[in-house]
């Protein structure tokens, strides 16, 4: 049975994760009532996810270093962070009560590392500035007649609000609410909309039966990964990855998801180049690995007078035969390049995050839908992506912010 509640004096705000919530307290703060409605029995479930192992809020590096995260869409989401940059965002967490520090990466935490005490203070927040939250509503397009359509507990409602602002999230985790279920219905209003692809995932290559069975969940690090992006430039990485039993994952690899994602796409093909001894040359390791071994197996010389380890020296034996490991000179070569090549992505649902989404044409410069004048767009559902360690979180509170601001604009009286 259909409900018919129109909400005419209030905003809708759909979706309740980070660019949401933030919209819905700019839209408050301004005398406006907000109905916030989600899908899930509760609120922020993804950015509580981010929070498991520590909340990286934001990041602390220079503010151009920052927007160059963003590749292709930094010119957009700089303009978002004029409003709401790093910097900004740790004075809006410390208004809610919450400490914060900057570890020795330069990404900045919570001070005890969780997300939910933040989550909680932000709510009761919202909460007292009049935000009326509304879960497992899940929202389902248009009428034929222009309201909103929301699938309740009690039914199916369709409400007809001042204005609206989308924050559905992404394509992955749409076991905790970003699933692009929103994707078909924009598109049909007109929306412009480039298909969600896996961002910060793993990839899958295929390795042997002994390098799978014998070192897959063990850790690969240090190492220097470079990959070449679509402009012939050479994008190299220090960090650390985990070897799985069909691939690889782990923050230094989400690094570099996207060109890696883009030579799969164009090529059928994505190809990453390690050193797996990043603290010294290749002079220097051939001198170290030239002379008699003295019986030692090549294992032991390796892991003597190279430093490397057991996963190491297996991934030299994956992709290297004996014979192109028989010289000081070729041994260190191989372990200052070291070649790998994947042939897929993890799938959608398993990455942290996607690519794609609205495209910035189909908006203007409040993110409300040239389309669908009145109905705003935020956060991950937005064509954009982002590495982490802080820069998703913090894009994502900008755009909300930006979202939120803009529906002040298009209400405020000419």
């Amino acid at each position: 049975m259909t409900k018919q509640q129109p909400y005419t004096d209030s905003i809708a705000v759909i979706g309740g994760g980070p660019a949401g919530l933030m919209a819905a307290e700019i839209i408050a703060n301004a005398g406006y009532r907000v109905d916030l409605f989600d899908a899930m029995p509760s609120v922020g479930r993804k950015f509580l996810l981010a929070g498991v192992g520590g909340m990286n809020i934001t990041h602390s590096e220079a503010k151009l270093d920052f927007i160059s995260r963003y590749r292709e869409a930094a010119p957009w989401i700089a303009d978002w962070l004029e409003n709401l940059d790093a910097e900004r965002l740790q004075a809006w967490i410390h208004e809610l009560g919450i400490d914060t520090f900057v570890g020795s990466s330069g990404r900045v935490f919570p001070t005890d590392m969780k997300a939910a005490p933040l989550l909680r203070a932000w709510l009761r927040r919202l909460r007292e500035a009049g935000v009326q939250l509304h879960t497992r509503h899940r929202w389902l397009g248009w009428t034929t007649e222009g309201a909103l359509r929301l699938q309740g507990p009690e039914g199916e409602l369709n409400i007809n609000p001042k204005a609206c602002v989308l924050a559905l999230g992404g394509g992955s985790w749409a076991r905790l609410g970003s699933d692009g279920s929103w994707v078909a219905p924009l598109r049909a209003q007109g929306a412009a909309i480039r298909d969600l692809q896996p961002s910060n995932c793993g990839f899958i290559c295929n390795w042997s039966a002994f390098l799978s069975e014998r070192f897959a969940g063990q850790p690969l690090k240090p190492v220097v990964a470079s990959v070449q992006d679509k402009d012939d430039q050479i994008i190299s990485r220090r960090g650390e990855c985990i070897l799985t039993h069909d691939g690889m994952e782990g923050s230094l690899i989400y690094a570099l998801s996207a060109p890696l994602r883009e030579q799969l796409t164009t090529v059928g093909e994505a190809r990453l180049t390690l050193d797996l001894a990043p603290d010294r040359n290749e002079a220097q390791l051939a001198a170290a690995l030239a002379g008699s071994r003295k019986g030692q197996s090549l294992a032991t010389l390796l892991r003597k007078k190279a430093g490397l380890d057991a996963l190491k020296v297996a991934l030299l034996h994956e992709r290297f035969d004996k014979s192109q490991l028989s010289t000081a000179e070729q041994l260190a070569r191989a372990i200052k390049q070291l070649p790998l090549s994947f042939n897929a992505t993890r799938p959608l649902d398993q990455a942290i995050s996607s690519a794609g989404g609205v495209e910035q044409q189909a908006l203007n410069a409040d993110l409300m839908l040239k389309a669908l004048p009145g109905v705003f767009c935020a956060g991950e559902m937005l064509d954009w992506e982002a590495p982490t360690g802080g820069y998703l979180l913090t894009a994502c509170f900008a755009s909300g912010t930006r979202a939120g601001e803009g529906v002040i604009r298009w209400l405020a009286p000419a």
